[in-house]
């Protein structure tokens, strides 16, 4: 919350946020586990996505589109109105947790909203890749490094470590990679900010295009984040400084 708010970490304001990133966290819960009884008019009532159009677009190119999102504000909101009202097939990648019946109760539950759940897993790129060439959207969520292949980055003006996948299913698939955020807003409302393509043009080796990829994918996030950083739920160390200390 210091590097989001740019402010020394004993700052009163930085406890203040981190209260109210716990608090943003638990609306989180509870607004999920609400939404199987959602009906569809109070799905669209709850949320405006005016930029909505770059989705639209993604898909009329036919080859996929890639949200890459920050764990932040309401996504699952979003993604039950897309599958639900949309009629558009979901897919998300999850970190697999334990206990394994606590992970197979969170598939179910996220099946029962429409999504397809793919677990973190060596095959999961594989299940990935497919859904794209579907041409069918597919969640990542990468603000977190939780497995091998990542790429370093400047991330809130520290180096660290993001995930390589939407860069290099970008470049093998020319999928479109929007980044994305939904915001919890007052009165029960979300806000969905859909951010213009990344340019994923191949202009150099593969490495070389991951990483200046993964940068600029890292630089939306950031953006994203900024704007609302007490909505961002992300309670790990995530810098290799936080593991130093």
């Amino acid at each position: 919350m210091a590097r989001c708010l740019d402010v020394d970490a004993d700052h009163k304001s930085v406890r203040a946020a981190t209260r109210n990133a716990f608090a943003s966290y638990i609306r989180y819960w509870i607004e999920s586990f609400r939404l199987p009884s959602r009906s569809s008019s109070q799905l669209v009532e709850g949320i405006d996505v005016p930029d909505y159009h770059f989705v639209e677009e993604a898909l009329e190119r036919g080859k996929g589109v890639i949200l890459a999102l920050p764990h932040l504000g309401g996504w699952e909101w979003a993604g039950f109105w897309m599958a639900t009202v949309n009629k558009l097939p979901i897919t998300v990648v999850v970190e697999p947790i334990n206990p394994d019946r606590l992970f197979r109760w969170f598939v179910s539950f996220r099946e029962k909203l429409g999504m397809k759940v793919v677990p973190l897993s060596a095959s999961a790129g594989a299940e990935i890749a497919a859904a794209l060439k579907r041409n069918e959207i597919v969640c990542l969520l990468c603000d977190r490094h939780i497995s091998g292949g990542g790429s370093e980055v400047n991330f809130m003006g520290e180096i660290t470590t993001l995930p390589a996948g939407p860069a290099l299913l970008a470049l093998r698939t020319g999928a479109t990679v929007l980044p994305t955020a939904v915001y919890f807003e007052p009165q029960g409302k979300h806000l969905g900010m859909v951010r213009p393509p990344i340019e994923t043009s191949r202009v150099g080796t593969v490495k070389e295009d991951v990483h200046r990829i993964t940068q600029l994918i890292a630089e939306e996030l950031e953006l994203l984040i900024r704007r609302d950083p007490e909505q961002w739920h992300l309670f790990q160390p995530n810098w290799p400084s936080d593991l130093s200390e």
